[in-house]
């Protein structure tokens, strides 16, 4: 029974490798072309896969550097008269809303005043103009921003006004060189601050902004010693939600409970504006990954149109060997040693052009992540899973080829020339 089965297996086996290869290598120009659409189809789906994963982790990246469920409460309307006014000169928000807010608003973990500006700032003889912001210690956490020397200022150093003040890895960078910013000092409107703590660094904001280049203040400094005496007003008020479900009901809460603060009359326009930056990366994210949904269902048409090619070239091959076929068949070749090695010669078509494309659509991703700065990578899926796809691809449209190589008639077959 053992010798019985031996030749069952070893001849398909042996057509499906060597014979199928020199069959191929026959026709190099006609089995590269066939190939050439599979090359394409898998290139161009690495590349989107690999494109839409460095995209989404960019904007997932821009997400968390956003804040801790961040909901942003801006001084001034959104549209006044048909004109979008700004935070700055407005005095619609103070201290007095962030304490109700922070007490009233059950949603709301974390609330921290902002008042902010540009300022030109000194140490030694180097000076660097810069973004200011002055805030309470719940800020960092808010923003989920850590510091890599130093330690943050307190409740203490903000009740009593102090003279301190965190700076971002770019001021460090301009007003100290290489060297440790920490208990330095810098002079910012003939005051003179001392470093306690340098931020890490936290890269791009969503439009572009350098949010390392900032000076972290208490806001009382800044209204006392900075801004000038009688400016009690706030810019902005930093809230944390306790989760991203809660932000909504807490934007509804903040909302109401402003409009009563404010003595605004229904049907009047509020004096502030309430922003949840988060709602509008998530939407970013998801409509990042619709974009790659649909570019790869595109990239899929061209793995239809190789999957068609090497089904043509294949009839063509069966048309063309057709007396080979007989002959095979006449010496006692079983019809499933001739369907694999039809088949086979499909598959190896395939697998050769998704091959190729895994190369080709790598290398042009990372061509693309280097012009655009994204650190590009490739999901282990996407490797394992595109030369797989052209092999079942191969399978798929080699199946009729070989299924009409085995119903030749060995006696007609033979007969032709």
């Amino acid at each position: 029974m053992a010798c019985g089965k031996g030749p069952v297996f070893t001849i398909p086996l042996n057509l499906f490798g060597r014979e199928a290869v020199k069959s191929l290598a026959r026709n190099k120009l006609r089995s590269a072309l066939s190939a050439i659409g599979i090359t394409i189809g898998i290139a161009a789906v690495v590349c989107v896969v690999a494109i839409g994963t460095a995209g989404s982790l960019q904007a997932e990246q821009q997400l968390r550097n956003l804040g801790d469920n961040l909901i942003w409460i801006e001084a001034g309307s959104r549209n006044i008269n048909g004109v979008r006014s700004g935070s700055h000169g407005m005095s619609s928000l103070t201290m007095g809303d962030a304490e109700a807010i922070s007490s009233s608003v059950p949603y709301i973990k974390s609330v921290s005043p902002n008042v902010d500006g540009t300022v030109l700032a000194a140490s030694g003889n180097r000076n660097w103009t810069t973004h200011y912001r002055g805030v309470t210690p719940e800020f960092l956490d808010i923003r989920r921003w850590k510091l890599a020397e130093g330690a943050p200022f307190t409740g203490s150093d903000v009740r009593h006004a102090a003279n301190l003040c965190l700076v971002g890895q770019t001021v460090r960078q301009e007003l100290f060189g290489p060297g440790e910013g920490v208990g330095k000092d810098i002079r910012i409107n003939n005051q003179i601050f001392r470093v306690v703590g340098v931020l890490e660094p936290k890269g791009q904001s969503a439009t572009g902004q350098d949010q390392d280049d900032a000076i972290i203040l208490p806001y009382t400094t800044v209204q006392k010693k900075l801004r000038g005496k009688g400016f009690t007003w706030l810019d902005d008020i930093m809230c944390s939600a306790d989760s991203l479900d809660d932000a909504g009901p807490a934007i509804s809460q903040i909302s109401a409970l402003l409009r009563e603060r404010h003595h605004i009359l229904p049907g009047m326009q509020d004096d502030f504006n309430i922003r949840h930056p988060e709602e509008v990366i998530k939407a970013q994210i998801a409509a990042k990954r619709t974009l790659a949904l649909f570019l790869i269902s595109i990239a899929s048409i061209a793995l239809l149109v190789g999957g068609i090619g090497i089904m043509n070239v294949m009839l063509v091959s069966v048309s063309e060997r057709t007396r080979e076929i007989g002959i095979r068949l006449a010496i006692g070749a079983t019809t499933r040693a001739i369907q694999i090695q039809f088949l086979g010669e499909a598959v190896m078509l395939s697998l050769f052009g998704g091959l190729l494309g895994v190369f080709l659509g790598a290398a042009a991703s990372f061509i693309i992540g280097h012009t655009v700065g994204w650190p590009m990578s490739i999901p282990a899926e996407a490797l394992i899973v595109a030369p797989l796809f052209a092999a079942a691809t191969g399978i798929f449209f080699g199946v009729y080829p070989a299924w009409r190589a085995t119903q030749l008639d060995p006696i007609t077959a033979l007969r032709r020339e």
